[in-house]
């Protein structure tokens, strides 16, 4: 189905809104890829299976099983429900996203786990990282720049004809972080690379909180970490990535 609506709906869609591409070449014409935007707004998501030359399973929250507007629709687009309470539910979203891989066909995840409601990019779980080192496909960072004022976060529809982007950056490849101690230090350093790569793309501030951090969650102090459950499995941050992230203190 992704296929066919992709073909109707690309060119509906550049006639709507001006979506300015970047790096698409970048992608490869076969084999397995992992995809990481940053999530901003429920369009993201669209706007880049509209976009990208090959189909991609996006992982989405399970409380759209619920509706009948789209717990078919939905999964005939693509999309892998992942309960995000965390524990076996959301592996089994993973294994899931895993058996996509397996067949070679992209793969699109946002790792920092849900949508940024005040704009900030957020710290990234390591659920992609995970993947690609188990499978040995790259991570490709998306920046997403715009959607947000297309169709902020409350609104049911979004505005016609306004100017988005989203731009491609260079692949990050699990074989750079083989040998690098401990499993979870490896996954940890990866997804932060991937993070400095979208924070590249689109210029926004990053927190070193998950998003979704209640104000009473968030640190007070720059570089503390809140407590947060993860939907998707994680594991305690590990010392910080060869490139160094400018850490914001929550609000």
């Amino acid at each position: 189905m992704q296929r066919r609506v992709r073909a109707v709906g690309r060119p509906i869609s550049t006639r709507l809104w001006d979506i300015e591409l970047s790096g698409y070449e970048r992608l490869p014409t076969e084999g397995p890829a992992i995809l990481c935007p940053n999530h901003i707004s429920f369009l993201d998501s669209a706007f880049l299976m509209l976009t990208v030359p090959r189909n991609i399973s996006f992982v989405g929250k399970a409380e759209y099983m619920d509706s009948w507007k789209t717990k078919y629709l939905f999964p005939a687009l693509g999309m892998i429900p992942i309960d995000r309470s965390g524990g076996d539910k959301s592996t089994a979203a993973l294994d899931a996203a895993e058996e996509v891989l397996r067949r070679g066909e992209f793969f699109g995840i946002f790792p920092e786990g849900t949508r940024s409601r005040n704009g900030n990019l957020h710290k990234g779980r390591t659920g992609a990282a995970r993947l690609a080192m188990k499978l040995d496909c790259p991570i490709f960072p998306v920046g997403v720049i715009g959607t947000e004022k297309i169709q902020p976060p409350d609104a049911k529809l979004p505005k016609l004809f306004s100017h988005c982007e989203i731009k491609i950056g260079r692949p990050i490849r699990p074989e750079r972080y083989r040998g690098r101690g401990a499993e979870h230090i490896a996954w940890r350093s990866m997804i932060d690379e991937v993070m400095y790569e979208i924070r590249e793309l689109t210029g926004q501030t990053y927190v070193n909180t998950y998003a979704g951090a209640t104000a009473e969650t968030e640190p007070t102090v720059a570089g503390r970490v809140s407590s947060v459950s993860d939907p998707i499995p994680d594991i305690t941050p590990s010392p910080a990535p060869e490139r160094t992230l400018t850490l914001v203190a929550g609000h």
